[in-house]
């Protein structure tokens, strides 16, 4: 396997619209091109579109990073689906926080990976245990 940038909710959104996210886009796309100089795989798990797909609107920047070439929407698998529900489960989490489960399960699925993420302290909990899992924080 290889070495993966997984971006949550806020990463895309903060790549898709540069000027309205500021400072979280400045890190964003620091990040991205840190991933891409490592020739790293950057990829989004599908169930973060239902957090960031609004509407024709808002989708056509979403869309536009999303057919970027070097970003590519990983499916959620049985697997990965039941990963999650399990870290739930460890950490006492309600299904609230069911995609940011599968956002380090997609993670899981890889020998090394940095989540690139807004909301540290949530995935922080989540990923304690796994240290080959890091957190970029926007």
């Amino acid at each position: 396997m290889a070495e993966a940038l997984i971006l949550d909710a806020k990463a895309v959104n903060a790549l898709a619209n540069p000027k309205v996210r500021g400072a979280q886009a400045q890190r964003a796309a620091a990040i991205l091109q840190l991933a891409y100089q490592k020739r790293a795989l950057v990829r989004v798990p599908a169930p973060v579109l239902a957090q960031v797909c609004r509407g024709v609107r808002h989708d056509s920047a979403v869309n536009h990073l999303l057919n970027n070439p070097g970003v590519r929407v990983v499916e959620l698998s049985r697997t990965a689906a039941q990963q999650a529900g399990h870290m739930l489960a460890r950490h006492k989490l309600s299904s609230a926080h069911a995609i940011d489960a599968f956002v380090v399960a997609t993670a899981l699925q890889f020998d090394t990976a940095v989540i690139a993420t807004a909301d540290p302290k949530d995935i922080r909990r989540l990923t304690a245990s796994f240290s080959r899992i890091g957190i970029f924080a926007l």
